[in-house]
C-alpha cells in the first residue's frame, strides 16, 4: 500500500488548476483544490478513514472535507474529523455543510472550537439549513419554513460565544475553549437556492454550493448573485466562492457515479436519481479536467471534489491529473 507520506515533501505548493494544460498559463487564477472523505460511500471504517485522511494530508490538497447526513449508512462528521484532525498536520478540515438549525449552536460552537484548537487552528464551517425531514426528527427540531432565520440567529450566538461573550446568563464563564483562530472559524453558507444565498450576504463569509454535471451556467449564477448580494449589503471584502462535484475514474466509473447518486438521492423519491445521474459528466480524465478547468475559469477560489468511492488509490488518480 502507498501511503501518504510519499509525497509530502514533493506536493506542499497547493494545485493550480492551470498546471492541468493550458494554451496561456496567465489566463488561470489562482484555485485550490481540497478532497472530500468519501463519507457517503457505505463502509467507511476506522482504517478507511486514517488512509483517506494521510493521503490527502500528503498529496496536492487545501482542505479535507465532509459533509452531515444522519440516517444514511456514514460516520457522523464531528467525530471523523476529530480522526481526520489527529492524523493530519497540513490540510484544512471543512464542513462542507453541516445542517446547523436541527443542532444546539452552543453545543456545535463548543466543538468546533475544540477541533480548533485540537488541530491548531484548521477548522472551516460550512452550514445550512438541509432538506432532510427525518434528520430534524433525530434532534426534535422543527422543520419548518423558519430554518433560514434560526441559522442566522445561531450564526451570531456562536460568534459572539467564540468572541468570548457570555451568552448564557447563569452561565457562570464564558463558552470554553475559545478557538485558536481569532473570533473563530471562517463561515460558509452552503447555498443551494437563490433566497439563502441573499441571506448569507448578512451573515457569511461565502458561499459552498454544489453542482451535479457540473453545470457552468449553474455555478456561474450562483455566484453571479453572491457577488450582486454581498455589494448590495455593504460588504468591503467579496465572498469567498467554493464549489463541489461529484466524480469517478477507472473501470467502471459510469456504474460507479449511478449506484452512488441511486443510492445517495433515494430520499428525493423515485425516479429522480435516475433523472439526475445522467447529468453527470465527471467519469473519464478528460471530462474531469474539463470539469476542474471550467470551474477555476468562472472564479472559484476552491474545488472540493467528492469521491464516489472508498478506494484511497482514488487520491493518487486525482494527484496524477491535477499535477
Amino acid at each position: 500500500m502507498i501511503h501518504a507520506g510519499k509525497w509530502s515533501d514533493q506536493t506542499r505548493a497547493l494545485p493550480r488548476a492551470g498546471d492541468l494544460g493550458s494554451s496561456g498559463a496567465g489566463a488561470w487564477r489562482d484555485m485550490k483544490i481540497g478532497m472530500n472523505l468519501p463519507i457517503m460511500a457505505p463502509g467507511l471504517d476506522r482504517e478507511l478513514v486514517i488512509e483517506w485522511s494521510r493521503r490527502i494530508d500528503g498529496g496536492p490538497f487545501s482542505s479535507l472535507a465532509v459533509g452531515e447526513r444522519i440516517f444514511f449508512p456514514n460516520p457522523e462528521v464531528m467525530v471523523t474529523m476529530s480522526v481526520a484532525a489527529a492524523v493530519t498536520e497540513r490540510v484544512m478540515l471543512q464542513f462542507s455543510v453541516l445542517v446547523l438549525p436541527m443542532h444546539s449552536a452552543i453545543h456545535v460552537a463548543k466543538q468546533v472550537a475544540t477541533l480548533d484548537v485540537l488541530s491548531g487552528g484548521r477548522v472551516i464551517l460550512g452550514v445550512g439549513v438541509g432538506a432532510r425531514e427525518e434528520d430534524y426528527r433525530a434532534f426534535d427540531a422543527p422543520f419548518d419554513g423558519k430554518r433560514l432565520d434560526k441559522l442566522e440567529s445561531q450564526v451570531a450566538l456562536m460568534r459572539r460565544a467564540w468572541a468570548g461573550e457570555r451568552v448564557i446568563e447563569e452561565a457562570q464563564r464564558p463558552l470554553e475553549p475559545y478557538p485558536l483562530q481569532p473570533g473563530g472559524p471562517e463561515i460558509l453558507s452552503g447555498s443551494l437556492l437563490p433566497k439563502s444565498t441573499r441571506r448569507a450576504a448578512r451573515w457569511a463569509d461565502g458561499i459552498c454550493g454544489f453542482s451535479f454535471g457540473p453545470s457552468r451556467d449553474e455555478i456561474a449564477a450562483g455566484f453571479d448573485l453572491a457577488r450582486t448580494a454581498w455589494k448590495e449589503q455593504g460588504r468591503s471584502k467579496p465572498p469567498r466562492l467554493v464549489t463541489c462535484f461529484w466524480y469517478a475514474l477507472g473501470d467502471g466509473a459510469r456504474e460507479q457515479i449511478d449506484s452512488y447518486v441511486g443510492r445517495y438521492l433515494n430520499f428525493m423519491g423515485p425516479g429522480v436519481a435516475e433523472m439526475l445521474a445522467p447529468t453527470i459528466t465527471t467519469t473519464s480524465v478528460q471530462a474531469f479536467k474539463d470539469a476542474v478547468r471550467m470551474v477555476e475559469d468562472l472564479g472559484t477560489d476552491e474545488l472540493l471534489l467528492v469521491p464516489t468511492t472508498l478506494d484511497p488509490d482514488d487520491i493518487h488518480r486525482v494527484t496524477d491529473i491535477i499535477g
